[in-house]
């Protein structure tokens, strides 16, 4: 299924399949615990039927009115979301890349600002409250150049910046460099 624009219903075939039922079976369990908050929800489908966590958000949202799990269609949809400081800093960081590397094409996949060139996803930022978060697609690339990225949060497959960040260009440069020349190997 292509990233970001995933309707909720194409899980519906494997959820049939998966777990034995019908979608009118399932909805009428939704209709069961409709008075529960949202994880509970999951929970209950998780532990009571065996559910992956993507199967029961895409039953439980579905069944709560959101048809596709897409959000935003561009990137000034998504740039509309989220704090000030945090829209100037992910210009920068991508500005930076998309400056040197105008082969990379900036898309919204998941739900978030991604570069990539041709069908090859090579970087992408998210956001929380308090931090963004970037990350290199390529796990050697990560590996490699994590460290590199002193006073930052590193995590298994993300490194988180301030929303402050004073954007390290080269930094940023060498290890996209780096990532394409991973994957062109």
């Amino acid at each position: 299924m292509p990233a970001g624009k995933t309707l909720r219903e194409s899980y519906f075939p494997a959820i049939e399949k998966r777990y034995g039922k019908t979608m009118k079976y399932w909805f009428s369990i939704i209709d069961k615990i409709s008075d529960e908050k949202y994880p509970e929800q999951i929970k209950y489908l998780r532990e009571k039927f065996g559910f992956s966590q993507t199967h029961a958000n895409a039953l439980i949202m579905y069944k709560k009115g959101s048809k596709s799990a897409q959000r935003f269609t561009t990137v000034k949809d998504y740039y509309s979301s989220i704090d000030p400081l945090q829209v100037k800093t992910i210009k920068s960081i991508l500005r930076s890349l998309t400056s040197k590397f105008p082969d990379l094409d900036l898309v919204i996949a998941w739900n978030y600002p991604m570069l990539k060139i041709e069908n090859s996803y090579v970087f992408g930022v998210s956001t929380a409250k308090n931090h963004i978060l970037i990350a290199p697609w390529d796990a050697k690339t990560f590996k490699k150049y994590a460290k590199k990225f002193v006073g930052c949060k590193i995590n298994k497959k993300t490194i988180g910046v301030p929303n402050d960040w004073v954007v390290d260009k080269k930094l940023l440069q060498e290890m996209i460099n780096y990532s394409l020349a991973s994957t062109k190997s």
